[in-house]
């Protein structure tokens, strides 16, 4: 419940804070990198969905661990119908009529209509959701197809490299899935250069971050192991690579 408590609660909020796009040189004070791809060239600016995803991809490796194949899917289905259900209340509060002083409550802080500011944060196009909710389902079966794989060849041996490994090749994907649906077939009619340019600079940062939270996987093993006690952990990881259809059965003495 922990595990999946954590998981649905990054993903929701990812969808809702990505509306931002934020200069990564900016906040951490350095200067502009201006990287140069496929023709294109920018600076590092990326949504702000950005800080939470990577929990996702935490959680995604540690469900697997313990839960297999049949807990990552019921948690990522789960998740896409819970956040569907987030957007459509989130449209339905912009559709309400809003308080006429309620507008220019922000005006003396330069919000001069607070209905538009509320519209444009939680009024995110359908494209966008769309192509947010189906890189993110596909690159969670992936994700868990490849876990399995490596896990099958290496035993309980060499976490890191199924946990990093899956999610290389998952978020390979979902980066460029994301943005075709959503700016190449969507209205605005993204160039293939550019959407080249830019999938290739959020996948750089999805793969880093994979890479530097590796410790972070390690340490939620351990944690969980010490809560469930030795004999539970166990069976509940003998299971999971088992794919075993049943999750578990705590017997008590």
């Amino acid at each position: 419940m922990v595990l999946a408590g954590f998981f649905i609660c990054n993903a929701i909020m990812a969808e809702f804070i990505g509306v931002k796009i934020f200069a990564l040189e900016d906040t951490l004070g350095l200067p502009p990198f201006n990287w140069q791809l496929f023709g294109q060239q920018g600076s590092l600016n990326f949504t702000a969905g950005v800080l939470l995803w990577p929990v996702v991809f935490i959680m995604t490796d540690v469900i697997n661990e313990y839960f297999g194949r049949r807990g990552v899917r019921a948690i990522s289905f789960l998740t896409v119908g819970l956040i569907v259900y987030a957007f459509v209340f989130a449209y339905a509060a912009i559709l309400l009529a809003p308080a006429g002083w309620w507008t220019e409550i922000g005006a003396r802080d330069g919000v001069p209509n607070m209905q538009t500011a509320f519209a444009y944060v939680f009024g995110q196009g359908l494209w966008t959701i769309g192509g947010s909710l189906t890189a993110f389902l596909i690159g969670q079966l992936i994700d868990v197809s490849i876990f399995h794989h490596i896990r099958r060849r290496t035993g309980e041996r060499y976490v890191w490299l199924r946990a990093t490994g899956s999610t290389a090749i998952s978020q390979f994907v979902d980066s460029y899935v994301v943005l075709y649906i959503a700016f190449v077939i969507g209205p605005q009619q993204w160039p293939t250069d550019l959407f080249m340019a830019v999938g290739t600079v959020n996948y750089g940062y999805k793969l880093s971050a994979a890479i530097a939270l590796i410790p972070v996987i390690y340490l939620m093993r351990r944690l969980i192991d010490v809560h469930l006690g030795p004999n539970l952990a166990a069976e509940l990881k003998a299971q999971a690579a088992s794919d075993s259809p049943r999750f578990y059965e705590r017997k008590d003495s």
